[in-house]
């Protein structure tokens, strides 16, 4: 018995003690993973803006508003043709802008509400097909974006499962009582040219979009969700508060980081999506979002306005990584805060 308690507290000492790795190889695989952050990651990110100034800020700066003529000079038909050209591409540079952040302003809502539905749903009951749900809301993960965009295709093409339909669709205008085609003078794209149908229209875009973003918010709450329970909101309703009110005084504001999180990374997806849009958008010029238009840039030649273009989008992806890095602090202090309350109780 006395053997048995003198060899306890060394047994405890023994394993409370951490691991050592040997300083060697400690600073080996920092460096390793230094140098592959600066291989991969920096040394690109770098590039990227090199290549974008390459040819000074003013060749940047035409790239999305280019000059006009001069006043009180005659160019000769060359230039006059070389500048239309300018102020033309500048144009469709800013078109495939302003349709980034359209698809954006549709896209992120919608899975908001969507993420927020599904998450409620899975984290705080228990039902039939809840499995299947989980697999669904999983399934953009592991189908490939073009494919996906094929789907589309096949599904509302003229000569898809939906195709007699979806190719004579219309929709009713907002500022009169008429039905043309879809995007003419519709907020926020603002073409001049009608559209009718769904495949080869912005809404071809946005529904693609909708599906290979709609997982990141769903899963940013689903985890939050079940490891905060369902406590608060039984003893919200036990007091007489409504489902809707429980939902906007106690559930949202606990997931409040976590819904920020997934709206970020939603967003992020969103402005950056390639394979699904390029199938579905039908290489229109009006229907290029950032990504595509780069594309375009790029198998022109033109490598100083493509990498100007993707300038645009790497100061998107740091200002989100910034973001993103508070909105995990907060999120994971979030986490943490129940398990010390419970800790503190006992």
């Amino acid at each position: 018995m006395a053997e048995t308690v003198t060899k306890a507290p060394r047994i405890a000492a023994a394993s409370s003690e951490a691991p050592r790795s040997h300083p060697l190889i400690h600073k080996l695989l920092v460096a390793v993973a230094a140098g592959f952050l600066v291989l991969f990651v920096v040394i690109p990110v770098a590039n990227i803006f090199a290549q974008a100034f390459s040819k000074g800020v003013g060749s940047y700066a035409a790239v999305f508003h280019a000059p006009g003529p001069p006043e009180g000079k005659e160019l000769a038909p060359k230039e006059r043709r070389k500048l239309a050209a300018a102020r033309s591409q500048a144009e469709r540079n800013w078109s495939s802008i302003r349709l980034s952040f359209a698809i954006a302003a549709i896209v992120v809502p919608l899975n908001v509400i969507f993420g927020l539905a599904a998450s409620w749903s899975l984290a705080k009951f228990r039902f039939k097909g809840r499995t299947l749900l989980l697999a669904l809301i999983d399934l953009p993960f592991s189908v490939s974006p073009v494919i996906a965009g094929l789907i589309f295709v096949l599904l509302f093409g003229r000569h898809g499962i939906f195709g007699a339909w979806a190719a004579n669709l219309t929709w009713p205008d907002p500022f009169s009582l008429s039905w043309r085609g879809f995007a003419q003078g519709w907020w926020p794209f603002g073409f001049a040219r009608s559209q009718s149908g769904i495949i080869f229209t912005p809404l071809a875009i946005a529904l693609a979009s909708i599906f290979v973003t709609f997982p990141f918010v769903a899963r940013s709450l689903i985890s939050l969700m079940e490891t905060q329970g369902s406590a608060q909101e039984v003893a919200a309703l036990s007091l007489g508060a409504s489902g809707w009110r429980t939902f906007f005084t106690v559930t949202l504001p606990n997931v409040k980081w976590a819904l920020l999180y997934g709206v970020i990374l939603c967003t992020a997806r969103a402005f950056g999506e390639f394979g699904a849009v390029s199938v579905v958008s039908g290489h229109i010029d009006s229907n290029d979002t950032m990504p595509l238009r780069i594309e375009k840039l790029w198998n022109d030649y033109d490598n100083q306005a493509a990498f100007a273009m993707a300038s645009l989008l790497t100061l998107l992806a740091a200002v989100t990584l910034v973001i993103q890095l508070i909105v995990e602090r907060k999120t994971g202090e979030e986490a943490i805060a129940p398990v010390e309350g419970e800790g503190a109780l006992r």
